[in-house]
């Protein structure tokens, strides 16, 4: 079974009979109400988060935000169902990029259940390779979870001791590091990552804007499995991290 994290404030008829026909499917429904305390005691690993709005639904800033937070660090995707005003009142706190699918009412729970299912299959973070990225620009962390998640599960750090904290409890399949990071730079971040057995056989990839040749030897003198500029094409980012996990494929990795 995989687990559906359902923000609602109450089991209507609707939610009732979409619970059953996802149980066909192979889902769970774990229903909790728009509350920061509720929804951070679920301990269950989640395949998507369904938000069912009412007119009251944005007023609950905080847990939509805590939310937002939540998904753009493991790349979980969420569902919306509401009328039209409920989904664009939503969406100025949970951005359009997260939400992968909205169902506007009056919605068939038959079409509802099946476009759910489908895009967990397809496009799902349990089948995709998870990168780690890690920017303290919030601009670029968007432009390259826009490039890669549509092949990968993107998680998002700003800063190196969020990176660390996300590392203590899961295992990326890749690190997207940013080499010029203030407080923390990434070559503190790596040889940190280095430190740790648990994760210290985790691949590092430089993602910097620094292209001049000293800051290029710098760089890879500290043995990364690889080194990107950020002036690339996004293309050609896309396909240097398609590349490296063929080759690591065909290495048994």
């Amino acid at each position: 079974m995989e687990n559906i994290l359902v923000i609602s404030e109450a089991e209507g008829i609707l939610l009732v009979s979409l619970k059953e026909k996802m149980k066909e499917m192979g889902y769970e429904f774990l229903f909790v109400k728009a509350d920061v305390n509720a929804i951070s005691r679920v301990t269950e690993p989640i395949s998507g988060v369904l938000i069912y709005t009412d007119e009251d639904m944005a007023e609950k800033q905080q847990p939509l935000h805590y939310i937002k937070d939540k998904v753009m660090e493991d790349g979980t995707p969420v569902f919306i169902v509401g009328n039209h005003g409920e989904i664009e009142d939503i969406k100025k706190i949970v951005t359009s990029d997260i939400i992968k699918q909205e169902f506007v009412r009056p919605v068939n729970v038959n079409e509802l259940a099946e476009g759910i299912d489908t895009y967990i299959k397809n496009y799902g973070k349990q089948s995709k390779k998870k990168v780690l990225v890690v920017d303290d620009s919030g601009a670029m962390l968007r432009n390259v979870k826009g490039w890669l998640e549509d092949k990968y599960q993107v998680i998002l750090a700003n800063s190196g001791a969020m990176a660390l904290k996300y590392l203590a409890l899961n295992s990326p399949d890749l690190i997207l590091l940013d080499y010029e990071m203030p407080v923390c730079d990434g070559k503190q971040v790596l040889e940190m990552i280095r430190s740790e057995s648990e994760y210290a056989d985790v691949p590092v990839i430089f993602l910097t804007s620094k292209s001049d040749r000293d800051s290029i030897i710098n760089v890879m003198s500290l043995s990364p499995a690889g080194y990107l500029l950020k002036t690339q094409e996004p293309a050609e980012i896309v396909k240097y991290i398609d590349d490296f996990f063929k080759k690591q494929a065909l290495m048994g990795r």
